[in-house]
């Protein structure tokens, strides 16, 4: 397989991005990684695991000679990040990130590049677990799952190019997706189930008896709330990023909870019972085989 970077600098070296390193180097089509973060203990881990070839944390340095560069710092952070990087980046240097909102960040990086927005393609890997930082990273996570390209009219063809060979150099399905389609469709299956999933946690917390009600949790809760265990800090600027989509996600995921809460304060079986079984075809669907690995856990 041809190599997709001589020079890789991945800003922010945690799940993604170093999952995103290990799965390159297995496929032999990266040459030299740099890694530039914040954190000095995730650094060392990832120095020590091999995921990059030495840490930089001057951003003048770290850009030094790159020829791609992953931004894979939390939403809040993208644009500042390639605005620290834009005046030290080689002319041939690509840049694409791996936020899962798409529409303001794209916005944000295209001003913080000017002219030079052409060499800019956001990307959002769909795929994930709740624990972070470079030590829960791995060669396979990325592998079968979807990469979704997210290219403006400011995009350059060369820029797309080599950035969906770099997401499918990690055997990920690369598509594209306009922003402003992107971001209402994962406030709808991303975004929300975590906040359905932060809100039962606290609902049960908060619930009179709730040490006890804990102690009985079994698979199903187990289960529905395993998202809680994310980075709080991740995901504060996720929903705030998209607060837009994800706000308007809530208001319907409420209107289907009303109409669950109505049809028992009813006693109206006729009327619960299809609303249970409309919703299980659809999670049938979801259940049925497909392309990439088997169930797992993911974003």
């Amino acid at each position: 397989m041809k190599r997709v970077a001589d020079r890789l600098l991945i800003a922010g070296v945690g799940l993604i991005g170093g999952s995103l390193a290990l799965a390159l180097r297995q496929r032999g089509v990266v040459g030299e990684i740099v890694g530039l973060g914040r954190s000095r203990r995730n650094m060392r881990v990832a120095l020590e695991r091999g995921i990059i070839d030495r840490i930089e944390r001057d951003p003048a340095r770290a850009a030094e000679g790159v020829d791609m560069v992953v931004v894979a710092v939390p939403v809040r952070a993208i644009a500042s990040v390639v605005t620290s990087l834009a005046p030290h980046l080689p002319a041939r240097a690509v840049v694409t990130d791996a936020g899962s909102v798409k529409g303001p960040i794209v916005a944000a990086v295209e001003r913080a590049l000017g002219r030079g927005a052409s060499r800019f393609c956001g990307a959002h890997p769909i795929a994930g677990t709740e624990d972070s930082g470079a030590a829960s990273a791995t060669e396979s996570l990325l592998e079968g799952e979807r990469c979704v390209l997210t290219p403006t009219p400011r995009t350059s063809r060369t820029t797309q190019r080599r950035i969906r060979a770099l997401w499918a150099g990690a055997g990920m399905r690369v598509e594209t997706l306009p922003a402003a389609e992107h971001d209402p469709i994962f406030a709808l299956v991303s975004h929300l189930p975590h906040i359905a999933a932060f809100a039962l946690v606290r609902t049960v917390a908060e619930a009179g008896g709730a040490p006890r009600a804990l102690t009985y949790a079994a698979g199903g809760f187990r289960d529905g709330t395993r998202v809680a265990g994310s980075s709080p800090e991740m995901w504060t600027d996720i929903f705030l990023a998209n607060r837009r989509a994800v706000t308007k996600a809530i208001d319907q995921f409420i209107g289907s909870c009303t109409k669950l809460r109505k049809a028992i304060a009813d006693e109206d079986h006729e009327a619960l019972e299809a609303e249970l079984v409309a919703a299980q075809r659809v999670r049938r669907r979801l259940a049925a085989p497909g392309p990439g690995p088997a169930r797992r856990r993911r974003r």
